[in-house]
């Protein structure tokens, strides 16, 4: 995973070394531009990992389901009384 989201201690509001105002604002014109970019990549990491949660939830209620009825149907089995045979 990346760290794009964490503090860059780099001081980029400021000129610094020889660099003009308008290269520190491209600077971080591009920065902002990255951090962005970051964060829908994340946002849609999580939808599709909310959507995978909601999937498998809905399987497993298929399943529960599906086991409740097998359970009906082996009590109902054993309910009834024996067959005698001749």
């Amino acid at each position: 995973m990346s760290a794009a989201w964490a503090v860059d201690s780099s001081p980029l509001s400021h000129p610094v070394d020889g660099q003009t105002s308008a290269q520190v604002s491209t600077q971080t014109r591009q920065r902002l531009a990255q951090h962005q970019a970051e964060v829908k990549r994340l946002e849609q990491d999580v939808a599709t990992q909310e959507s995978d949660s909601k999937r498998a939830s809905e399987r497993l209620q298929q399943q529960d389901q599906a086991i409740a009825d097998l359970q009906k149907q082996l009590d109902a089995l054993h309910a009834k009384p024996p067959v005698k045979q001749h």
